[in-house]
């Protein structure tokens, strides 16, 4: 085995992927054989580290200094002054957004971003080599899968599961030994485990990272729930928009196949277990559960009643154990440290820990890994670093299109699954969108439903015809042709249609809306009865203004592509409400603050 003083970490998620990292690994294995350090250094493409937002990541090891933002020429300056000579480079170093510190440490968590958060799904992310087998088997990979083979009756592999207290972290929330319980005990000739990695929500990208940075994770899991619940065959049903998910998960399962971990006699026991990998068209509709088992089968992606049930009715009509990625990724460590200890984190209710992919008006973009009950607070602002620039936090999304939106007046909320659906919205999978002041809330509920019904499958009048009522109704009100009425309009309309709208995703369709409504009700009547977007957001109903500000320099007037705007020279000038289009290029262009939004 080959023994290297210094590691050097690259982010090989998608959104660094996205900026370059494959660049940068290319470069860094160039240089630092030119270096003459190639059996002293080795360079490693990770999964995602978590923190976007300072992507490309490059973290080197053992001193542990996380770059950011690395461009391919700053490149030669980490091997030469770093890798060479054992000095760091100062104006790469990660600045932290809440301190204005840099990371000089040898550990992430002394980073803010990483400080409360607890990495167990998450917990190779970013520090293994996804596409390399060895490196998970040095994790203590596949280590519970033989534990369950070997120790473990098909009983007590459930009970464990089910003393945890583990929830689907899909959004529904069911508790997971219950339903591979369920699965157990129906009789059948052949079962079925499988993956949801059908991930759809606008802004959601959790199961995607774990697939990229830990693949192993989830094929070992799903071997685990084969055994428990007496399956031989799973399958993975994950997006296609998903290029780097799919290959490493392809590399994987071919790799444990290689291991002998998949396919026939697992560590020299009588069970037997692979996995098939099935790839989505990208229908938001299949990510529930019925309507993923249709697609599978080459059928229509479009949801069924219930009962009967997946785990006595499911794949090709056989009992099928269903689960989402994140579900997955916490079933080896459960089996491995025990149900004690993972029930001992989070809440009474809602144990463990739970991954949110945080986006939106937010310093701290990317992915976090907190204990349930930790508040929305220390998330968006401790973690998240609050709002950029400055702006005041207004609206916090959770739980995607299906979810609700909170007001700052509820950021002390512990988020779990009980919690959230209290105060109005729902946990999901686990999407966290944040707004600032400019946000219009009424034009946030028209873009969630806006995809909804771009979404809907269409098997159900209250989805299909009720969602696309509400979303002319909102459409309407943005364009400042809204009416008295509409709101109670919207509100029958919604609570039509989550009572009797066939699955789940066309039951919580109006959640956005009713959630708005609300909380923000008074933006609605300032849109209604004032023809006013209070947030200055929706074009209807915006009117840009020159003030007494104004010094005559013609440069708003220069710019203008409607020539709306007039005057003379060091005399203020107006703008022609008529011709205006509302593009705000005098706004941006004015260099004296003279020109506002009403």
């Amino acid at each position: 085995m080959d023994i290297y003083r210094a590691h050097v970490l690259v982010c090989g998620g998608t959104g660094c992927t996205s900026s370059g990292s494959a660049t940068l690994i290319e470069r860094f294995n160039e240089k630092i054989k030119e270096n003459g350090l190639d059996k002293e250094v080795k360079v490693i493409r990770t999964g995602c580290f978590g923190l976007c937002e300072a992507g490309p990541v490059v973290i080197v090891y053992p001193e542990g200094t996380f770059y950011s933002r690395v461009k391919p020429e700053n490149v030669d300056e980490i091997v030469t002054e770093h890798l060479l000579k054992g000095r760091k480079v100062e104006h790469l170093v990660y600045t932290d957004h809440a301190t204005h510190e840099q990371n000089a440490s040898k550990s992430l968590e002394d980073i803010g971003f990483y400080k409360h958060q607890m990495r167990v799904a998450l917990r190779n992310c970013g520090v293994i080599d996804p596409e390399n087998i060895d490196e998970y088997l040095a994790m203590d990979g596949y280590k519970a899968l033989e534990k369950v083979l070997t120790k473990m009756t098909r009983e007590e592999v459930i009970d464990e599961v089910l003393k945890s207290g583990l929830r689907g972290r899909g959004g529904g929330g069911f508790p997971t030994g219950l339903k591979w319980k369920f699965t157990y005990n129906s009789v059948a000739d052949q079962k079925y485990v499988a993956c949801n990695a059908d991930e759809g929500d606008p802004g959601a990208f959790m199961d995607r990272s774990i697939l990229e940075g830990d693949p192993h994770a989830i094929i070992e899991a799903m071997a685990i729930a084969g055994y428990a619940i007496g399956a031989s065959e799973g399958y993975i049903y994950v997006r296609a928009e998903y290029p780097i998910a799919v290959k490493r998960l392809t590399i994987a399962a071919a790799q444990a196949r290689e291991y002998g971990l998949l396919g026939k006699n697992i560590f020299g026991t009588d069970f037997c277990f692979d996995i098939n990998i099935r790839l989505g068209a990208g229908a938001f509709v299949c990510g529930e559960e019925t309507a993923l088992m249709h697609s599978i089968e080459g059928k229509r992606g479009e949801p069924t009643t219930r009962p009967p049930f997946p785990a006595v009715r499911g794949l090709f009509g056989k009992p099928t154990m269903l689960n989402n990625v994140e579900t997955y990724a916490n079933i080896p460590q459960i089996i491995l440290k025990g149900a004690a200890w993972f029930s001992s984190i989070g809440t009474e209710k809602s144990k463990g820990t739970k991954v949110f992919a945080l986006g939106g008006k937010i310093n701290n973009t990317g992915l976090v890994e907190v204990p349930m009950g930790t508040t929305l607070r220390t998330i968006i602002y401790d973690v998240g670093g609050g709002c950029p620039n400055g702006k005041k936090f207004k609206a916090v999304q959770t739980g995607g299109p299906s979810g609700g939106c909170l007001p700052e007046s509820l950021l002390d909320t512990p988020v779990d699954y009980d919690n959230l659906i209290a105060a109005g919205s729902m946990m999901g999978s686990g999407g966290m969108i944040v707004m600032d002041e400019d946000n219009c809330m009424v034009d946030i509920a028209r873009f969630y439903l806006d995809f909804i019904v771009d979404e809907s499958c269409g098997k159900c009048t209250p989805c299909r015809v009720g969602t696309k009522r509400m979303l002319e109704i909102l459409n309407r009100i943005v364009a400042g042709k809204g009416k008295e009425g509409d709101i109670e309009k919207l509100e029958e309309l919604a609570k039509t249609i989550k009572a009797t709208a066939l699955c789940g995703l066309g039951q919580t369709a109006p959640n956005p809306v009713l959630s708005t409504l609300k909380f923000f009700r008074d933006e609605y009547e300032a849109h209604i009865k004032e023809k006013r977007c209070p947030a200055h957001h929706c074009k209807a109903l915006l009117q840009y203004h020159i003030t007494d500000k104004c010094r005559g320099c013609t440069a708003c007037a220069r710019v203008c592509p409607a020539q709306a705007i007039s005057g003379e020279i060091k005399q203020m000038h107006v703008i022609d409400q008529d011709k205006c289009l509302k593009c705000g290029a005098c706004m941006e262009k004015c260099r004296f603050g003279a020109i506002i939004k009403k």
